[in-house]
């Protein structure tokens, strides 16, 4: 219900071709002109016709199946996308299966210095390590694998930022230890800071930045008071205007209450909530930034993306028929292995909806990066009692204090981003 206005007080290899038919491609095109037909009878002519045929499908084929990888989940395309589902073109990026493959992971922890202890579940204990040793496969194409060097040699001088929650965190961290391990020695510089935190890739003039904004709309302190503006992103927007490739997620925050929310007031039109329907605060805040977005983003220079809501693994019950193996779990604790098959029988993420509906009304050509389903099976992927800030107390206690939530690293995140560059750059 709305309350009295508190006194303000601001303190403001990829889908692979033959070989020899690409490098020979163009010298048969030559024999294929209508003067060489002419010149050629009989047997021969009808011979060079068949193979003049094939390379010239084969070629539309290929063109047609790197323009869809290249352009599903376009924003035109997006329009009509329906939820849970991707694209129906060759290639679906977001549909396919986890499949065990031993050359994973892409790096090891002790490589990658930049990961935050709640997420280094292997320096943290985990004695378990199957669980890195999955590749996602799309279902009509391979995914190419990250190349470091192609992307920052891509993206020299250009700037990168992943804006959002901590899940966010984790993509950017991710993204970080997959360029810094599979590209040449480079200087770096870090810097983490409060809501911005930088990492330059100095030789390449590169930058990669996290900038925290669980909700992405401005929270004010007014009255002693802190009030999240629902139409209001003046603060955060003007961190992220200019930056070439924006990445953005927001989602579990909206959920909070008690003392674990963000915000003691809403304020909407002007008026002042303790509290409202959050599908609903969230859609308000969600077309706050896509305006945002529309209004100050040039589409011919910043590419912008919006990672879909990450699932959360709390309910045993929800992937389990019977008891669970491990007695003591009332979460992902203990889980060690993906779900089988390709569909999660758990309840429906209604904040997918609202992502769907407000990225469905967008100017500015916005990619979702589609995670929701292939994650949700990964009950096996989350950090649980292995992380740095849980005590010895509360890791003894994992079935109040397992983070069923954020992702180990290395780990799921690592496939988000292969995904990530899979949609940039293919």
């Amino acid at each position: 219900m709305p309350t009295k206005k508190p006194n303000p007080k601001t303190n403001k290899n990829p889908l692979p071709l033959s070989q020899s038919v690409l490098f020979n491609f163009p010298i048969f095109m030559r024999s294929c002109s209508s003067s060489s037909m002419a010149a050629s009878s009989g047997f021969r002519s009808f011979l060079l016709s068949i193979i003049c045929s094939i390379l010239l499908q084969t070629q539309m084929a290929s063109s047609a199946l790197l323009l869809s990888l290249k352009n599903h989940h376009s924003h035109n395309h997006h329009k009509t996308r329906p939820m849970f589902q991707t694209n129906r073109s060759s290639c679906s990026l977001f549909t396919g299966t986890w499949v065990r493959d031993d050359s994973y992971p892409l790096y090891q922890y002790s490589d990658c210095q930049i990961i935050s202890p709640e997420f280094n579940c292997q320096m943290y204990g985990r004695p378990d390590s199957g669980y890195l040793r999955y590749r996602w496969a799309p279902l009509n194409c391979e995914m190419p694998r990250f190349n470091g060097h192609e992307f920052l040699e891509r993206m020299r001088g250009k700037t990168v930022m992943f804006v959002g929650d901590s899940l966010g965190r984790d993509q950017w961290e991710s993204f970080i230890c997959l360029i810094s391990t599979t590209a040449p020695s480079t200087s770096t510089q870090l810097s983490r800071g409060e809501p911005l935190s930088t990492f330059k890739f100095l030789d390449y003039g590169v930058t990669v930045s996290y900038y925290k904004a669980p909700y992405l709309v401005d929270i004010d302190v007014e009255g002693g008071k802190r009030v999240l503006k629902l139409e209001d992103i003046s603060q955060n927007g003007n961190a992220w205007r200019g930056v070439d490739l924006l990445s953005f997620n927001t989602g579990h925050w909206w959920n909070h209450k008690g003392s674990s929310q963000g915000w003691e007031y809403m304020e909407s039109g002007g008026t002042y909530y303790q509290d409202m329907d959050r599908l609903v605060a969230m859609e308000k805040g969600l077309r706050t930034w896509a305006n945002w977005v529309d209004s100050n983003v040039d589409s011919t220079r910043t590419k912008v993306f919006f990672l879909s809501i990450s699932p959360t693994h709390n309910n045993p019950s929800e992937w389990s028929a019977g008891p669970t193996t491990i007695t003591s779990a009332k979460n992902c604790y203990g889980e060690t292995s993906p779900m089988s098959g390709t569909t999660y029988p758990g309840e429906y993420i209604e904040q997918t909806r609202v992502v769907d509906a407000v990225l469905r009304d967008m100017t500015v050509p916005t990619y979702l990066l589609d995670i929701t389903m292939l994650s949700a099976v990964r009950k096996d992927g989350h950090p649980s009692i292995y992380s740095g800030d849980l005590s010895p107390q509360q890791r003894a206690n994992p079935g109040r204090y397992a983070d069923c939530v954020h992702w180990c690293l290395p780990g799921l995140p690592d496939t988000w981003n292969q995904l990530f560059y899979a949609a940039l750059f293919f």
